[in-house]
Formats: structure tokens, sequence, C-alpha cells
């Protein structure tokens, strides 16, 4: 898309290329910005949850704060959803959740890249989870894992017409719980960068859209906070199927 008047390219498409960096071509061992972004996301975890919880101050720190209403918010979410015996399980519920949050805030800095906008990554991230409790249950409940797919109470001559729809339904987890995220990513970037262009492109005139394009941007902290938790909770619940079943 371009600006008539000033000739301005505005391409809210172009964030979300994957470049090499070494190479013109893209292959699967290429290291790109994804990869890069990627690796960030892990340093900065590492860095801000060994530091804030590394002091253990009788009066905390702001970022021991932080790191400790996260992990404590994250557990009673766990234990709320799925029970005390998902507990186990919560370091790595934790980790999905701390990933998706970083990806989703550092892919707000100007210039950077948001990983979490690309449907591979987080249908990497929905897979993993997935086959993840899908394994939990069946290591728990053997083959009667499989009555989750038979409603319980449900008629018998009803069963033929619900238990396909169960499964269906069950499978599709995956790729709805991938594709919210990226799609939620996506669109909200893309009308940033589309607006961050209109207030280039109408100069002196552009504080209108720049005003708006701060109100979107809050709006976009926000959404990255909530797709992340809903990300997490609905990772809990499929948890809560394979360990409690009906």
């Amino acid at each position: 898309m371009a600006d008539g008047g000033s000739g301005i390219k505005i391409d809210p498409m172009e964030q979300f290329e994957i470049v090499p960096f070494f190479g013109s071509e893209l292959t699967a061992l290429s290291f790109t910005n994804s990869s890069l972004w990627m690796l960030l996301v892990v340093i900065t975890a590492s860095l801000v949850l060994v530091l804030g919880a590394s002091g253990r101050a009788l009066v905390p720190s702001r970022l021991q704060s932080v790191t400790e209403m996260t992990y404590d918010f994250i557990r009673r979410t766990v234990q709320d959803t799925a029970g005390d015996e998902a507990l186990k399980y919560f370091p790595y519920i934790f980790t999905v959740f701390v990933f998706v949050l970083l990806s989703n805030l550092l892919g707000l800095i100007p210039y950077s890249f948001t990983v979490t906008s690309h449907l591979a990554v987080t249908a990497t991230l929905a897979l993993a989870v997935f086959i993840t409790v899908t394994i939990i249950g069946f290591a728990k409940h053997g083959v009667k894992f499989l009555e989750l797919f038979v409603p319980h109470g449900a008629p018998a001559p009803l069963l033929v017409l619900l238990v396909p729809i169960e499964v269906i339904s069950y499978f599709v987890r995956p790729f709805s719980l991938s594709v919210r995220l990226a799609a939620n990513m996506l669109a909200g970037h893309a009308v940033l960068k589309v607006f961050a262009g209109f207030v280039v492109a109408m100069s002196f005139a552009g504080a209108l859209p720049l005003l708006v394009m701060i109100g979107i941007y809050a709006l976009e902290v926000l959404v990255a906070l909530v797709q992340a938790y809903i990300f997490t909770i609905l990772s809990c619940v499929y948890l809560k199927d394979a360990l409690h079943m009906h």
C-alpha cells in the first residue's frame, strides 16, 4: 500500500518476512531473524527469572516481585484448572507461558520480530502441548483414555454421532490453539504498521493517527498478555482432560 501524495510505501506484511542472516537462500538450517528473536526470548526469560529468584530478599525488589507474582499466578492457574495432581507438570506450563508472553512483548519493540505471529512457531508449541497431554492421558488411564470421546450419560443411539464429533474436536485443539495466537499477533502488528505509516505520510497532520497508534499499541500490550494467558489456561484445560477425563 502506498500514500498517493508523498509516495511513501506502507507494507504492513513486510515485518513478518523471515530473512536468513547467512546466505541468500532460506533453508531448514538457516539462522534467521526468527531464530535470533527466539534465542533472545530464551536469554531474556533466563536472565529475568534467575535474577528475580536469586535475591529472595525480605523486602523484594521490583524484579523479584514480578517474578514471584508471575510464578504464583501460573501455579494457581494450573492448580485451580487441573487440580493438585497437575502441579507436577507446572514447570512445563510455566515455561510455555513465559516463552509465549515474552515473545509477544518483545515483538512490540520497534524493528523487532514477533515469532508468535508465525503459524510454524505457534503450531509447534500447540502440537507439543497436544502430544504431551495425550501421552499423559494414555500413561495414566491406558486404553480407558479413549472413553474421553464417549460423552458421559449420552444415549447409546446418539453415540454414533457424538463420538466422531468428540474425536474431531479433540484433534482440532492444536489447530485452534495455534491459529488463535498467530492470528491475533499478526493482525495487531499489521494495524500498528499501517498507522505508523500514516503518521509519517501525514507529516504535521499526523497527530490524530499518532494518538490512535498509541491507543492501539496499549491495546496490543494487553492482547499480548491476554493471548499468553489464554494459551496457558487452554493448555491447563487439556491437561485436566488427560488427568481426570470426564
